[in-house]
């Protein structure tokens, strides 16, 4: 299918999917506002937290925000705080009225679902969820960003301690933290570290490290379980390797371990070649450099 097909199929998707759940109404599931205002609500009673972040969850620009909060402030729905732990910034929490309103919503939300999937047979239905299921992976990695991030940062730490995680879980390794001068290494002027980010949340980081002057170190590569098979840690490669060339590096090497076989077999797609060992990490078994230029 060429291009212009798959963006009509999707244009025509989209147009089919929110006249079907209603996101066409000035009221959303019969609840008085419209589906803008009720996401928000829905996004605060799910998982309360800073402004800031549901902004960064929905991807709502601050003025937008402020006029959605406004709005539910003034139904009575909910609260804008000071936060506890930081006075610079803003909590929003569900009222009790609120609270009600969520609930109905819940509930309506999930008679809509029911209403548009059991008209069909059993395998039809489980047809349409697994399409669903991998179109939400395939959007999702359509709209990441990539930003460079201090590593030793919290959001940074979050996405290595999930990577230390899975090495002790398929190899036991044990390490659990940057070192510091490795956290040195991954920063400017001579490195560089990147959080792969959607909603607000890493679901991908990696980065790269100089080893001589012109030849760099991918380091910290790692993408989250449920985000695999999206084509993001490509991506992500191709992002780091672009990096390394601004940083003045001709060629990249890495090492990684026998069982992160996807992640092997990825560097073979991208070209990297097997070399001999370069480093004395204990559990890397496989190593591989790539030319830049």
């Amino acid at each position: 299918m060429a291009l212009e097909e798959q963006v009509e199929t999707v244009r025509r998707f989209n147009r089919v999917y929110t006249q079907r759940i209603g996101a066409l109404e000035d009221s959303f599931l019969g609840m008085g506002l419209p589906l803008s205002a009720m996401r928000l609500l829905f996004e605060i009673g799910s998982a309360p937290g800073t402004v800031r972040a549901l902004r960064a969850r929905l991807g709502l620009d601050s003025g937008y925000m402020s006029r959605l909060l406004r709005q539910l402030e003034a139904e009575g729905l909910v609260e804008v705080v000071p936060d506890l732990a930081d006075g610079r910034r803003r909590r929003a929490r569900l009222t009790v009225q609120g609270q009600r309103r969520w609930d109905v919503l819940d509930s309506r939300s999930h008679t809509r679902a029911l209403e548009l999937i059991e008209p069909l047979p059993e395998s039809r239905r489980a047809r349409l969820a697994a399409a669903l299921s991998e179109a939400e992976l395939l959007v999702r990695a359509a709209t990441v960003t990539f930003e460079d991030a201090d590593p030793a940062s919290g959001p940074a730490q979050e996405a290595i301690g999930r990577y230390f995680a899975e090495l002790r879980e398929r190899f036991g390794f044990l390490d659990s933290e940057l070192v510091p001068d490795e956290a040195r290494a991954l920063s400017p002027p001579d490195g560089i570290f990147v959080l792969v980010v959607s909603d607000g949340k890493p679901v991908a980081c990696g980065g790269v490290q100089s080893l001589e002057p012109t030849l760099g170190e991918i380091k910290r590569m790692w993408v989250l379980g449920s985000w695999r098979g999206a084509g993001l840690g490509s991506r992500l490669l191709g992002h780091l390797e672009a990096r390394a060339r601004g940083l003045g590096h001709v060629a990249l090497r890495l090492d990684t371990n026998q069982a992160l076989t996807e992640a092997i077999a990825m560097y073979h797609r991208a070209g990297y070649r097997a070399i001999d060992r370069y480093n004395d990490i204990p559990y890397a078994t496989h190593f591989f450099e790539k030319s830049l230029r």
